[in-house]
């Protein structure tokens, strides 16, 4: 890394330890917090990890409000959720007017319009081993440091059981060699894909939302051009245990970060991208299957109409 960045480093990496609930509550003061959770199909494991923050907000008044957005689930994502405790929203009853996109990033543009934090923490509901410093390791630098305005999660991510901290394929051998090409200044960013981070609202309602996959790199990158480096900062949580995907689907995600970065950093938009992957077929040969990873970008919150109304509606 450049020494800038190695200081940044130094100086921006915290442990969740170094936050603790005492210190998180002296310093809340009127900051209201929200904390969201992007779900599709994840009827196994949503309960568990609202239920986590909902004690989390009962015991320490850290947390104001659960939000679970649904991304068009077919099992009973809606009703655990809400029996658990949340408030739970579907995609297509936010901003109707707007239509409704598939996809991770989607759902959390939307979640801007029903929620009322000035701070907002994106855990993502297929954690299976949900802990409570995954939400007040985030908000430590947000609530002590008016400077940050992004927090990133960074763990280990045992794969299968495994021991070490083998999970995040797509980070290294993907998204990690674009950024050190593209974007050096983020090299010190240790879970640039991570679906644990948070950020003030001021920040998430001025810049775009990537669709699918690539929301979480996209947001890093727009915020280090729009804010810089300073406004960055990461919070070792320990150790995350979650579902894992196949081969395949990680191939397809890989494709979205790929399509992201290179579009931001070379420019211009040659539609949505594509990605040719290969599957036998019934007589035992293998047939290319095209899958289109569509990446179409919502644009910054506050340049939507009516947002601005619709958000003191809430508040008030």
């Amino acid at each position: 890394m450049k020494l800038p960045v190695q200081t940044w480093f130094d100086r921006s990496t915290s442990r969740a330890r170094d936050w603790p609930i005492d210190r998180l509550r002296a310093h809340k003061a009127g900051t209201r917090v929200s904390v969201v959770l992007p779900a599709l199909d994840e009827e196994a494991t949503v309960g568990r990890v609202v239920d986590m923050v909902q004690r989390l907000a009962h015991d320490t008044g850290l947390v104001d409000e659960v939000v679970v957005m649904d991304s068009g689930s077919t099992d009973a994502t809606a009703a655990v959720a809400a029996a658990a405790g949340a408030a739970v929203h579907h995609r297509d009853d936010v901003l109707p007017e707007l239509g409704s996109r598939p996809g991770k990033g989607e759902v959390l543009w939307k979640s801007l319009a029903v929620t009322t934090g000035d701070v907002v923490v994106f855990v993502d509901a297929d954690l299976t081993d949900p802990q409570p410093q995954l939400v007040t390791g985030l908000l430590g630098p947000l609530l002590t440091d008016p400077a940050v305005e992004l927090v990133k999660g960074c763990y280990d991510r045992p794969l299968g059981g495994a021991a070490g901290a083998s999970g995040g394929r797509v980070t290294e051998l993907v998204a990690r060699p674009l950024i050190n090409r593209y974007y050096p200044d983020l090299a010190g960013v240790v879970q640039p894909l991570a679906g644990e981070y948070a950020g003030r609202r001021r920040l998430l309602e001025a810049i775009p939302f990537c669709g699918g996959y690539g929301v979480e790199i996209a947001m890093l990158i727009d915020t280090l051009q729009l804010r810089g480096l300073g406004a960055i900062a990461q919070v070792d949580l320990g150790r995350r245990s979650h579902s894992h995907q196949d081969t395949a689907a990680l191939g397809r995600m890989a494709a979205q970060i790929d399509h992201v970065v290179h579009r931001r950093a070379v420019g211009g938009d040659d539609g949505p991208a594509t990605v040719t992957q290969f599957a036998r077929d019934g007589y035992g040969h293998y047939a290319p299957v095209t899958h289109c990873v569509d990446v179409a970008e919502r644009p910054p919150m506050i340049t939507v109409a009516g947002y601005g109304d619709h958000r003191a509606a809430k508040v008030s």
